[in-house]
């Protein structure tokens, strides 16, 4: 599974698996510093999944129909 292709969940429950055989304590260490090195790929891959998330989470649609940043509205609303 590369990169690109793997969900958010599918990275999450890996991430698990991984942090569930490195706490067990018994990987060799050639394989740990490979599970680590995974692991912070994966994370990688969820921390942008969530940014990109939240970015089309904070832009609306105004009256108008135009898509605008969430906090201009907010602004726009507290100077009425």
């Amino acid at each position: 599974m590369t990169k690109n292709t793997v969900s958010f969940d599918q990275a999450i429950e890996q991430l698990e698996e991984i942090v569930r055989q490195l706490e067990q304590g018994d990987v060799p260490l050639e394989d740990a510093i490979s599970l680590y090195k995974k692991g912070m790929e994966l994370s990688t891959v969820c921390h942008e999944k969530l940014h990109n998330a939240e970015k089309q989470l904070i832009s609306i649609m105004d009256d108008s129909g135009e898509k605008v940043p969430f906090d201009a509205i907010e602004n726009e609303d507290a100077t009425r």
